[in-house]
């Protein structure tokens, strides 16, 4: 029995250890020997100390909070934790950079993660979002390649610019998350001062199965703050922990961030109507057809006792769903129901949802046995159906059915002038002119490092969203503006033939 007050070093099995500064020797000379178990455990954990880095996500900080409800929206929703006024919901939340590894700067330019984990009573809900409202691909085919163009070059292990603008430049439903990246809002000034998205459209269903498609908005408390690109980079050598210690020393203070939940709303009907494809990723819902629709409210409020067992392990999936909520046929979305739950099963182990953070706090009962690290404790039987009471599936728990039909095909999305609208409105209406100057700035910093005939493609792509908005970017470039204009009048196949390298 341990002394009061005082702690004993052990070993993992808890046996006592007497001397951690000096191996188990022979005295002369100093052979050490092999029954030192206590070494022997020391080193070969710390061999095994690392576990695979996030492929993207890879840097990142969190806290735990609550949930607030504040509004009624039990007509659109039979979720449990959004069923009254007043019900809180405990939190994790989990903050990162997408592209950059795990010892990456916080301020690089770059989309933010920003996952949200509900420890609801019916389960735990998972909400699996970025800082923008939109992303770069409407389909996951294309998504390990995005992801490649943003890493490093094979051959130098470089960041290589060609590579980031030609893989754009040759998707230009991408241009409105370019816009929104190159501007100020690629590099917010920390975690508490960016809004957060669900970006995809997710289904909502009440207790009479009638559902509605959403799209989730988190408004800081805090207010937006961004940065420069030349404070970003700036502080990238400085401080490049500086939105995680921006987070944990305003929480360690009692200062705690804060987050107001809306939502958007849209029928059935009406999606099969609306201007454009609603489950279609690199899109928002205009405010002005569906208005944002207050939910309640998230606070963060205490940090993590130990970052690596509550934050690096912290494991968020999509496909993490409670009644009430479902997916969408939004293609992105439905691939990262697969993806995000692979991943963390290769980085975690099979039954990750049974480390402490990961672990819902309602009773859990499955017929999934053994792997890795299973500590799930449930009796036989071990099969279904079974006659023994084991754990059944409740038909009341059954999502509502929608309606598809057509040919099973690879249907290509084809390209139209509306995947150039968004961003163009983005540019001329959303930003002030400091705005625009800080965007044209930040293209043309980074895209001067790209060979120039993917400058001329990308300029192209800038100026079928806004004319003005091509002709800076390339004048920024020092580039042919008539030559922009030219390629900017072809459909992307002769564009593309006509700046191969």
């Amino acid at each position: 029995m341990e002394d009061e007050g005082k702690k004993r070093l052990t070993t993992a099995s808890g046996n006592p250890v007497d001397n951690d500064q000096a191996s188990v020797t022979m005295e002369n000379p100093a052979m050490v020997l092999v029954s030192d178990v206590h070494v022997m455990e020391k080193l070969a954990h710390f061999d095994r100390e690392r576990i695979p880095e996030r492929v993207v996500h890879a840097k990142g900080a969190g806290a735990f909070g609550y949930f607030e409800v504040t509004h009624d929206v039990t007509k659109y929703t039979c979720a449990d934790f959004l069923s009254k006024i007043g019900k809180k919901t405990d939190m994790l939340v989990r903050f990162s950079t997408v592209g950059g590894e795990k010892g990456s700067a916080d301020t690089l330019r770059d989309p933010r993660g920003f996952a949200l984990k509900f420890y609801t009573d019916q389960g735990n809900y998972d909400m699996v979002g970025n800082n923008t409202p939109t992303f770069f691909i409407r389909d996951a085919i294309k998504f390990p390649d995005f992801i490649h163009t943003q890493k490093r070059s094979v051959a130098s292990n470089l960041k290589d610019a060609s590579m980031f603008w030609d893989f754009l430049s040759l998707t230009p439903e991408s241009v409105h998350q370019v816009t929104i990246l190159f501007s100020d809002r690629g590099t917010p000034d920390g975690f508490r001062h960016m809004h957060g998205f669900s970006s995809h459209t997710y289904m909502w269903y009440n207790e009479k199965g009638e559902h509605y498609w959403i799209k989730w908005h988190f408004l800081t408390d805090q207010g937006i703050k961004n940065l420069t690109n030349e404070q970003a980079t700036e502080l990238a050598g400085t401080d490049p922990d500086y939105a995680t210690r921006d987070l944990f020393e305003s929480i360690e203070k009692g200062d705690y961030p804060s987050w107001t939940a809306y939502v958007q709303i849209m029928s059935p009907e009406e999606a099969k109507n609306y201007k454009f494809d609603p489950f279609d990723l690199t899109k928002v819902w205009f405010h002005a057809d569906y208005p944002l629709i207050p939910v309640g409210k998230f606070v963060l409020n205490k940090n993590p006792d130990n970052y690596f067992n509550q934050i690096e392990q912290a494991a968020f999936t999509p496909s993490s769903f409670v009644r009430g909520i479902s997916s969408s046929p939004d293609k992105m979305l439905q691939w990262r129901l697969f993806s995000y739950p692979d991943t963390q099963r290769h980085r975690l182990g099979v039954n990750f949802q049974q480390i402490p953070v990961n672990a819902p706090k309602s009773p859990v009962h499955h017929y999934q046995r053994d792997g890795y690290m299973n500590m799930h404790h449930e009796a036989d039987p071990n099969y279904y159906p079974n006659s023994f009471d084991g754990p059944a599936p409740d038909a009341k728990y059954a999502v509502p059915p929608i309606d598809v039909s057509g040919m099973a095909a690879r249907h290509e999305f084809k390209l139209s002038d509306i995947d150039y609208l968004q961003a163009g409105e983005l540019y001329s209406r959303a930003m002030s002119d400091y705005d625009r100057t800080n965007l044209v700035h930040n293209i043309v910093v980074h895209l001067k490092n790209a060979a120039q005939r993917i400058q001329y493609r990308q300029c192209a792509v800038f100026y079928k969203a806004r004319p003005e908005y091509g002709i800076r970017v390339a004048e920024g470039l020092g580039l042919d503006v008539e030559r922009v204009k030219s390629l900017a009048a072809m459909t992307q196949e002769e564009r593309v033939e006509a700046t191969k390298g």
